[in-house]
This record gives structure tokens, C-alpha cells and sequence, in this order.
């Protein structure tokens, strides 16, 4: 077990050289907080994988605060990228390209393109700087478990596994970065992010979704998506359909039967209805990005008090609701309810 060592950012100094020395340290980036190597260091990069027990060919993300930074990393960039770049930098958006020769295959995961961006949080930007390296790093939590928002999150899942934790409060966005596919002839998204499909296709124009988002049975290429991810201990259900609140509420009758505890996850309008039952709101319907943003801090609120069962709600897969729906029905195992057949 690592020593750990605990800092905010008066301290960042002692981060960014850890990383100069090859350890880990972990960050705070507007999506979720990252667990992060030097890029360009195999033997840090591969201390990822072990302190989340991550399988290792499963592609990282390599973040930079400077646009330099790409000559490094990638030789091939299309001509559009400018574009979504000026649009999105910093912030949410993954873009993958063919890789240099600099770039580690352990990063990769094996590919011939790498995963790269720069993220908006003003710690992760400095951090990157100052360090002066790319910084590749998935999530800050074991591999499978929900991605860490807060920074009870983080300590709970990797105390004792790195060298440095660099704390700075809670994410801003909540959910992993859009990953978007530029190496080949139509750019593709790979993972749905709080940058939508709407977003990207005003910059573009053509662009499609790769097929592991409407295929289950399809290997996914996109960073961690290609592994069981964002599970809870508790077993997930998601309940979609206008009686959503009704089967919910029978479920957990018959849950209780069994002596089974029940959760119920969904937005302050659902829960208005359920009473004397372990709820986590997501907030308000009508605001979706608080929703995302919500998300993994339920799935793991919900584990600590320890239901055995949370009960989900769905949401419309159009906008930011498509990468809800991508991470709530990879914690549910694609276990969905349709309460309009099931109550008919």
C-alpha cells in the first residue's frame, strides 16, 4: 500500500513534480477527477492500470494545456479540427487522432490513434503547465465503479494506491468528456459527452455515432467505455415509461416482501411521490444538465446507504440525455423496464 499524500492547490508545485519523477497523482477536471501519469513516461503510465485495476488495453485519455502540445502527440490533423477546437478548447471534448511515434502503445491501447484534450478546470491547466508534459489519465476510481465528482469520491477509491491526491472540490459538468472519432473519413462519436451531437454537427456538419452506442454486442474503441463501467455495489434497474412511478412503487412492494432494500434514483418531480424509501434526486427535470451532473454521486450516495437495489429513472435519449442514458444503462447492465408493457 502507497503512502498517499493529500494537497490542494497551494501545494500544486509538489504535484507537478511527482509527475516529472513518474508518479501518480490524481486531479480535478471539470468532467470528473483524473488519475494522472506523464504521458510519455511507460513505466508511470502502466501504475495507472495497477492502481485501478484497469485491463490494459483499455486506450487512455492524454491531456495538455497548450496546443504545441499536439505536435507531440499526434502528425495528422485533419483540417476541421481547427474548428472544433477553437469551439470546444478547453473543455469536454476528446479528440482522437492518429498518434506519433512518441506516444506509448500502453496508452493507446494497442491503436494507431490517440485520445486527446484539454480540459477547462483552471487546477488540471495549471497542473498540466507546470508539469510540463501531457498528462494521460482515465477516471480517479477503481475500474468499474461510478467516476469520482467529489472528493470523498476520490479518497475513498484510491488512498493508498497513488502517490498525490489534488483536491479542489466538487466537478463542475459530472460526466466524462465527449469522445469524437477525426482519424477517419467521418468523424464519429465514440462516447457521448456534455458536448452533444448537436453541439459538433453545428461546427462540421457530418458526423455520425459508432455503432457500439446502438449495438450492444459491438467492442466499443472509445476510452473507457470497452469494460463493465460506472457499476455500483447495488444492482441498477432502470424504469422508463409514463408509469414509471407506479411500477416503482410495485417493485418496491415487492422488494420488501423479500426483505430486500430498495433506492430510488430520478428528478424531484418523480420522487414527490414515494415516501418512507431511500430517494436520491437528480434534481430538476427540466434541467438536464444538473441531472449529469448528479448522475455518479447517487450511484455511489445510494451505495452508502446501502441499498441492495436502485430503481432508476430514464431520460429522453436526445442532447445531454443521450450520454445520461449511455452511463445509466451501462450501470443498469442494460437492465431496462418498460412500464407501459409491464403495466398494461
Amino acid at each position: 500500500m502507497k503512502k498517499t499524500i493529500i494537497i490542494r492547490e497551494n501545494r500544486i508545485d509538489e504535484a507537478a513534480n511527482a509527475l516529472k519523477e513518474g508518479k501518480l497523482v490524481v486531479f480535478p477536471t471539470e468532467t470528473v477527477y483524473g488519475l494522472g501519469a506523464n504521458a510519455f513516461d511507460e513505466e508511470a503510465v502502466k501504475n495507472i492500470f495497477i492502481a485501478k485495476g484497469r485491463p490494459s488495453d483499455n486506450p487512455l485519455i492524454v491531456h495538455i494545456a497548450n496546443i504545441n502540445q499536439l505536435k507531440d502527440l499526434t502528425g495528422e490533423i485533419p483540417e476541421y479540427a481547427q474548428s472544433l477546437i477553437d469551439a470546444f478548447w478547453p473543455g469536454p471534448l476528446t479528440l482522437v487522432m492518429k498518434k506519433s511515434d512518441l506516444v506509448p502503445e500502453i496508452i493507446t491501447g494497442g491503436l494507431d490513434t490517440v485520445a486527446i484534450r484539454m480540459p477547462s478546470h483552471p487546477v488540471a491547466l495549471k497542473l498540466i503547465k507546470l508539469s510540463g508534459v501531457p498528462i494521460a489519465a482515465p477516471s480517479a476510481n477503481i475500474s468499474g465503479r461510478p467516476s469520482p465528482t467529489s472528493e470523498i469520491h476520490v479518497v475513498e477509491d484510491l488512498s493508498g494506491r497513488v502517490d498525490y491526491i489534488l483536491l479542489a472540490g466538487d466537478t463542475s459538468v459530472g460526466l466524462e468528456s465527449t469522445v469524437l472519432d477525426i482519424s477517419g473519413a467521418i468523424p464519429q462519436i465514440l462516447r457521448p459527452g456534455y458536448i452533444t451531437y448537436e453541439d459538433i454537427h453545428e461546427i462540421i456538419g457530418q458526423l455520425k455515432y459508432d455503432l457500439h452506442l446502438t449495438d450492444k454486442n459491438i467492442t466499443p474503441k472509445s476510452p473507457g467505455m470497452k469494460y463493465k463501467h460506472y457499476s455500483p455495489k447495488a444492482k441498477v434497474i432502470i424504469v422508463e415509461g409514463k408509469y414509471s412511478r407506479q411500477k416503482m412503487t410495485s417493485m418496491i412492494d415487492d422488494y420488501a416482501e423479500q426483505g430486500i432494500k430498495v433506492g430510488i434514483m430520478g428528478t424531484d418531480e418523480l420522487l414527490k411521490g414515494f415516501s418512507g424509501v431511500v430517494c436520491c434526486s437528480l434534481g430538476d427535470a427540466k434541467k438536464i444538465s444538473e441531472v449529469g451532473n448528479r448522475l455518479f454521486r447517487c450511484l455511489r450516495d445510494l451505495d452508502q446507504q446501502k441499498v441492495d437495489v436502485i430503481l432508476a429513472e430514464s431520460f429522453n435519449r436526445e442532447g445531454l440525455g443521450v450520454a445520461i442514458m449511455n452511463r445509466l444503462e451501462k450501470a443498469a447492465g442494460y437492465h431496462i423496464i418498460n412500464s407501459e408493457e409491464d403495466m398494461q
